[in-house]
């Protein structure tokens, strides 16, 4: 099982210096991957729990971000160069970009970079966002009841730019003539592509299948949820006539990790549940469970609030140095 860090630069108060010694152990303890998340706003009805829809429109996260309105978090796209160089084997990533806030040809062209910066390791994960708020700052309100045909344009939009020597396209929110948009990426014939799927496995199959994607993505995932999007998946595969196998793909889940020092209840509440918040003993168990229902990559995901990242460091040397091998046994 890979492990995958994802970095809290998501919260009411954050410093660069954390997140570098973070990023700094996920690489001393060979972590596969580091990633940032993608936030542009948090609305300030969210403070009264009144945005439009709950957290990515999964009725048990409610209508209120774990973040305040006033909270300092830092944005995850510029933190991809930045851990380029304070790197030199972790994989680096942004799960997920949220495709309507950007330009597909600019991301492109700017993603290309991040790989010469990060010597061939950056991943690539795309979704549709979620939120009319974070859609209206980020000036494409227009594009949120088209943001899905979004992700598709940006996806031919990339893999074009990326794997052609000049490039056009015309569609609904890119058209342009032959252009040429600078270096390709070191990866080929380009970066790993994950798609992140909330609650859609037809789409997500979909778009694993059209675009020969590397993996998915999903968020606070049981092991019964992971086999459940797994058969899924596989089946929606298997309709759209491909030869394309779940068992090729990387599987992962953002999952919040804490280690305590009692048992904690475990009792199923949806995404709310304490998958990875327990006795070492229970997160030992969960993650052979996982295993068994073929998640290949967990992303520890350290909770918005409540505990500090000293904490967090001395989790992940724990997971590494005595849970792991437990698993890597099975």
């Amino acid at each position: 099982m890979k492990l995958a860090l994802y970095l809290p630069n998501f919260r009411d108060k954050v410093t660069v210096r954390e997140l570098e010694d973070l990023t700094a152990l996920a690489e001393d303890l060979d972590f596969d991957s580091v990633w940032t998340l993608d936030r542009i706003i948090v609305p300030e009805a969210s403070d009264r729990g009144e945005m439009q829809y709950p957290f990515g429109m999964l009725d048990e996260m409610g209508k209120q971000l774990p973040v305040s309105s006033r909270g300092e978090f830092l944005q995850g796209m510029p933190l991809l160069p930045w851990l380029a160089a304070k790197t030199s084997k972790v994989r680096i990533g942004m799960s997920i970009i949220d495709t309507p806030y950007r330009s597909p040809g600019v991301l492109a062209a700017e993603l290309a970079t991040i790989d010469h910066l990060s010597g061939g390791r950056l991943n690539v994960a795309v979704g549709s966002g979620w939120m009319p708020e974070e859609f209206a700052a980020a000036s494409a309100a227009h594009i949120f009841p088209k943001r899905h045909k979004h992700v598709r344009e940006t996806l031919e939009i990339m893999q074009g730019i990326w794997t052609n020597e000049v490039f056009e396209y015309h569609g609904e929110f890119a058209d342009f003539e032959p252009a040429g948009f600078g270096a390709k990426p070191v990866q080929k014939p380009h970066p790993p592509i994950f798609f992140s799927g909330l609650k859609d496995p037809k789409r997500s199959a979909s778009r694993i299948a059209k675009y020969n994607l590397s993996g998915w993505i999903g968020i606070q995932d049981s092991p019964e949820d992971i086999q459940r999007w797994r058969t899924e998946i596989q089946r929606e595969l298997d309709e759209l006539d491909t030869q394309r196998s779940v068992d090729d793909l990387e599987i992962s889940s953002m999952i919040w990790f804490v280690i305590t020092d009692q048992d904690m209840d475990q009792t199923p509440r949806g995404k709310g549940t304490n998958l990875l918040v327990g006795s070492a003993a229970q997160i030992t168990d969960q993650l052979k469970r996982y295993k068994e229902a073929g998640l290949t990559m967990p992303f520890l995901w350290p909770p918005f609030q409540d505990v500090p990242v000293a904490k967090t460091l001395d989790d992940l040397k724990r997971l590494k140095e005595e849970i792991l091998p437990k698993i890597d046994a099975m």
